[in-house]
Order: C-alpha cells, then sequence, then structure tokens
C-alpha cells in the first residue's frame, strides 16, 4: 500500500536475509532469486466493485423515487423523465431532493431516537445527494479499497468499512442533531484509518515503511484540515477514521519479520527463530483497540438513545467541525415564514392541502411575501421556499469532505414538521400556519 514494499506487485514483498548451512556437494543455491518472496495470498478484489455497483444502483433507484417532474417546476436534464435532477439552487450536486433522501434512509436524528429506527445509521452511508457526490466516492473507494482488498481480503476491508461507516455516523449524529445526511465519507476515512494503524502494527515488514507513514499522514491530515472549513461535517469524517483506525489493529494484522523470514527460508540456508507469529506489542495494541471500540460504540449508542447532545458537555468540540474567521461564519441562524392558503369559503368545512390550493407565505424577519402553487403536503418544499424568499441564496448546504477539494459528500437540508393548520375566520377563507422555522447559514 502505497509505497510499501520494494516493487510495485501487488502482493506484500518480504525482504528476507537467510544464512547458508552447510550446502551439499556440487549445489550451489543462488540467494538472490528468494530475496523477495510474496508471502501473503494475493485476494481478487471482488467486494469494494461491488460495493461501488450497489452504490450505483441504490443511487440510481432514489432518482427514480425522487421523479422531479412531479414534485418540481423546473428539473435539470429534463430529458431523462423521472431520473432529472432537481434544480440546482435546491440541490447543487445533481441529485435527489432531501425528501426523497429522508424518505430512502437518510440519518435523521429525530426518526433514530425517537422512531426507533436505528438503521438509519447505516443505510445513510449507502445514499449519496448527487452524481458529483456518488462520482468522488466511488473513484476514492476503488482508489484505497482495492488495494487493501487484495492485501487483505474480502472479509477485513468489508468488516472495516462498514463499521467505520457506522462510527461514522454514530458520532455525527452525538454532535449534530438537525437536518438529514447522506455520505460514505465516514468509512472511507476509516479504510485510512485502517491503513494507517495496519502500518504501524505490521511495521517489521514492510520497507520503505517512513516513506509510507509520512505519505500517509499528510494525506490524512489534509483532509481533516479541511473539515475545519465551515459546511463541513467533521464529525463523521473524525468517527469513520477513529473506528478504522482501532479496526485496523484487531483484523489487520500481520505475522511478525522473523517468522516471516523463517517460513520462507530457501533450501540450504537457515533463518533465524521466530518464538512468537506475532510480537508482543502486536498483541498488547490488538487487546487495547478491542476493548476502546467495545466501550466507545456502547458509550455512544447510550448517549444517543438518551437524547444526549455532546456539544452541550464540550464548550469547545465544534471547533473540530468548524472554525470562524473573519472570512466566514460557523452560526446557523432561524428564519420563520407565515404559511397562508387561499381556500374558497365553501371549501374550508373539506380543508385539504391537496386540493391545488394557492399558498402564500410571508418572510417575518424581511415582511417578503410571494404566492405559490402547492399541490400537496410537502413541509420540505414549504421550508425551502420559505428559505428562498428570506435570503438570497438557498437552505444551507452541510457537506462531508474525504479525499479532494471537489469531494462533496453530503447535502443537508433542515426539516421541521410543520404544526398543525388553523381555521381562522370562516369568511375571508383562509388557513394559516403559525410560522415555518428554516435554519440557515448566517
Amino acid at each position: 500500500m502505497m509505497g510499501r514494499g520494494e516493487a510495485g506487485n501487488d502482493s506484500v514483498e518480504i525482504k528476507v536475509h537467510p544464512r547458508q548451512a552447510n550446502t551439499p556437494a556440487g549445489s550451489s543455491p543462488n540467494p538472490s532469486q528468494f530475496q523477495n518472496q510474496s508471502v501473503f495470498k494475493n485476494w481478487v478484489p471482488w467486494l469494494v466493485p461491488l460495493f461501488v455497483v450497489a452504490n450505483v444502483a441504490v443511487f440510481i433507484a432514489v432518482m427514480y423515487v425522487n421523479d422531479c417532474p412531479s414534485n418540481s417546476g423546473s428539473c435539470v436534464a429534463r430529458s431523462l423523465g423521472r431520473f432529472s435532477f432537481q434544480p440546482l439552487k435546491e440541490n447543487p450536486l445533481l441529485g435527489p431532493s432531501s425528501s426523497t433522501l429522508e424518505k430512502m434512509g437518510a440519518l435523521d436524528v429525530n426518526r433514530v431516537v425517537h422512531k426507533h429506527q436505528s438503521w438509519r445509521l447505516i443505510s445513510c452511508i449507502w445514499l449519496h445527494a448527487g452524481v458529483f457526490h456518488v462520482l468522488a466516492n466511488m473513484l476514492s473507494l476503488l482508489f484505497i479499497g482495492i488495494r487493501l482488498e487484495q492485501e487483505f481480503g474480502f472479509l477485513r476491508v468489508g468488516l472495516v468499512y462498514v463499521i467505520s461507516g457506522y462510527g461514522g455516523s454514530l458520532l455525527s449524529a452525538l454532535f449534530i442533531q438537525t437536518g438529514i445526511s447522506v455520505g460514505a465519507s465516514g468509512a472511507l476515512f476509516g479504510l485510512l484509518g485502517g491503513m494507517l494503524s495496519e502500518l504501524i502494527t505490521n511495521w517489521t515488514i514492510y520497507a520503505n515503511k517512513f516513506a509510507a507513514l509520512l505519505t500517509l499522514l499528510c494525506i490524512i491530515a489534509v483532509n481533516l484540515a479541511v473539515g475545519l472549513l465551515p459546511h463541513v461535517d467533521n464529525f463523521a469524517h473524525i468517527g469513520g477514521f477513529l473506528s478504522g483506525f482501532f479496526l485496523g489493529f484487531v483484523f489487520l494484522i500481520r505475522p511478525q519479520f522473523k517468522w516471516i523470514n523463517q517460513k520462507t527460508c530457501p533450501p540450504g540456508y537457515v533463518a533465524p527463530p521466530a518464538q512468537s507469529k506475532h510480537q508482543t506489542y502486536q498483541y498488547v495494541l490488538w487487546v487495547i483497540s478491542l476493548i476502546v471500540l467495545i466501550i466507545g460504540f456502547t458509550l455512544g449508542v447510550v448517549a444517543l438513545f438518551r437524547g444526549v447532545n455532546v456539544n452541550n458537555n464540550c464548550s469547545w468540540c465544534h471547533y473540530l467541525s468548524c472554525v470562524p474567521t473573519s472570512l466566514w461564519s460557523c452560526k446557523l441562524h432561524q428564519v420563520y415564514c407565515q404559511v397562508t392558503i387561499a381556500l374558497p369559503t365553501t371549501l374550508l368545512p373539506f380543508l385539504s392541502m391537496e386540493l391545488g390550493s394557492q399558498l402564500k407565505l410571508t418572510c417575518l424577519s424581511n415582511g417578503k411575501s410571494n404566492l405559490y402553487d402547492l399541490s400537496n403536503n410537502d413541509s420540505s418544499k414549504v421550508q425551502l421556499l420559505c428559505a428562498q424568499l428570506c435570503i438570497d441564496r438557498i437552505i444551507s448546504t452541510l457537506t462531508k469532505r474525504t479525499l479532494s477539494l471537489f469531494d462533496l459528500n453530503v447535502i443537508q437540508l433542515v426539516a421541521f414538521n410543520m404544526p398543525p393548520p388553523v381555521t381562522t375566520g370562516g369568511v375571508v377563507g383562509t388557513v394559516s400556519w403559525d410560522v415555518v422555522q428554516v435554519e440557515v447559514d448566517s
């Protein structure tokens, strides 16, 4: 992985340094032919490509369910029919609406805690907010995952990927408890964390290990540093990375160099004996990591379902996801709209949002109002219109980053349930909601 070993072969190359024993007369073994030997199985990767196919298939299914032409007046690439994309102002990543993502399994802390939908902690890592999002993530997965699966096999790499994704979702849910989120960056950062711990625990068997370590640390540092910018959910990155880091000590352990040297020693040579397959520090790291994972996940799940918001107990933790400067702010502000639905007075006893009513929105912060046609009771659409009316830009999106400056990993639209309708003054024939509350970027 990333500069390890002497050659660019798919398998790990181990340097063997045997000592010549008493060689039979007439035989002259050539040490050079045994210097580099593949001592580990070279797996044929199939799980990582399957993950890529599954993610793309899920995105296509989400776009089919989204059916933009039936719920939006203007769609991008409308010639694609129900696979066309939401307007760019709503989703700049060329993808579905937030309500569709929520329906298909996006991470929503309120639903996880109060509606017992804990499966969303896993389902959200298979959803993507748009074409750019799924493309960047899948390229990153292929770049990292293929090599890992070649070295360690589908089972261990698959476990690191899925459990790390769960860990990223869990930590994100403990710190960011409004809105919905999707993306696989937690799982991808888990693979990076696994690469780092695997290099540490298997330190004795690799050549050029300092160069590999430096390169890997630079990649990780740059991507975590990008998470300090606004609109970037760095908690999912940190949670996924820490999960993968400790999982690497558990699942990606290799035998020590002396044991490998002894097993690969050519005929006529004697290798120094190895008393144990693994070194003591490898066993210690294995035990410590397993204990940390069990305690960490247990405490995280208990805190989540008790409704704990870690930000309330940690005054500085929010700086791990965004550092405010004079150039940008990390705060979210709330805007409010009053909603009025104009109906003929005779229809008030049969009030329904499905009658194709005319909806009037009034922004309470600037006094602006406008009329809209709303064919169904879609609260997320009302909130979107409210945000457009109150500010010049759309509801703020929360993006996750993984491996490149162009990898936008999540779109998060804050969704609040609208209060129940209240009938007012049957003479004027209107129905009003008190307010629609939306969080927007400052």
